[in-house]
């Protein structure tokens, strides 16, 4: 019953964030740019972000309506940054859809990305806060660091020395930053105290970590069904993640030899996802990640114990579960 009623919530602040969403963008012209925005923005997707915003004002004793404006610029941010990801990764999909460099063409997902940028802060300024100051810095050192985290994971690409700590920085920025920032705006807006604003800042950082290293352990084990593409694919693109740096640093020689080839993206085909899989599990690479994932919930939800707004609380405490929890 809790779960359902919490769900019913959830699907509660997912639309009304829509429903902004949707008015936020009203000019039509020129096609090329607006109409690429309209598809990002209704392509859905859960809408963590926003809703963490929201749920993060009412945590401290705000209302949904405070933080609505910063909600919806922090998700229009996000979506920015996928936009402009899968141009410099030459992904043709994105939630099962053509993605916009894909349906139209490159400069046009350029453009589009840095007019989202615009509205995310056109959005942001609609914030009736008394520490507007505070909220626009939180924001910008958001977008700043996700620029940094995704410069990160490109130089990564070219090098075959990546520490497992550069990757925990790396997705730190990448993230586990706009996360963070999506609590921590929600806090500011709600008038929350220092003390209660980085509480939620600490808990968005520590969900952000757990949310990207069960990326990387959901990658290689769940189902292509649950997955919605096929499993192995940071296998097959040669991607440096925290298990194959975490069994790099145990691995046999042998088993070496595989996985530099992983690193080197040297003759890698779908039979070695499953040898590459057996590697992680034998090293103990792929307990160490679900590790870490428990570790990071539950730094999270201690940080919610500083918080004292019941139902809100409970919320982001059964988010964070479920995050933990999930399957794809």
């Amino acid at each position: 019953m809790i779960h359902d009623n919490n769900h019913n919530r959830y699907s509660l602040y997912k639309s009304r964030i829509e429903r902004q969403l949707s008015r936020l963008i009203e000019r039509k012209t020129p096609v090329c740019v607006y109409e690429p925005i309209d598809y990002v923005l209704k392509a859905g997707g859960k809408r963590v972000r926003a809703v963490l915003t929201l749920l993060s004002c009412e945590a401290v004793g705000g209302t949904q309506r405070r933080a609505l404006p910063a909600a919806c610029a922090i998700e229009i941010l996000h979506n920015f940054t996928l936009v402009h990801d899968d141009v410099m990764d030459n992904s043709p999909l994105r939630r099962g859809r053509a993605t916009v460099h894909t349906k139209w063409d490159t400069n046009v997902a350029i453009l589009s990305g840095d007019e989202l940028v615009a509205y995310a802060y056109q959005s942001l300024l609609k914030t009736k806060s008394s520490s507007f100051l505070a909220l626009m810095t939180s924001f910008t050192n958001a977008f700043i660091e996700v620029c940094e985290g995704q410069g990160f994971d490109k130089e990564y690409e070219r090098r075959s020395d990546v520490t497992l700590d550069e990757y925990l920085l790396m997705i730190e920025k990448k993230t586990a930053r706009v996360i963070s920032a999506a609590c921590e705006l929600g806090a500011i807006a709600g008038n929350g105290t220092r003390r209660e604003i980085q509480a939620l800042r600490t808990f968005g950082e520590a969900i952000g970590m757990a949310f990207q290293i069960q990326d990387d352990v959901l990658d290689i084990t769940a189902t292509e069904q649950e997955l919605g593409k096929p499993i192995g694919g940071d296998v097959m693109e040669g991607k440096k993640t925290y298990l194959l740096l975490r069994a790099l640093q145990r691995a046999t020689p042998s088993q070496r030899t595989v996985l530099e080839r992983v690193v080197h993206k040297h003759n890698i085909h779908k039979r070695m996802v499953q040898q590459v899989l057996h590697i992680y599990e034998e090293t103990g690479a792929l307990d160490d990640a679900r590790y870490r994932v428990i570790d990071y919930t539950s730094v999270a939800q201690n940080a919610l114990k500083q918080l004292q707004f019941g139902k809100s609380v409970a919320m982001l405490r059964w988010l964070s579960q479920r995050l933990l929890e999930r399957n794809s």
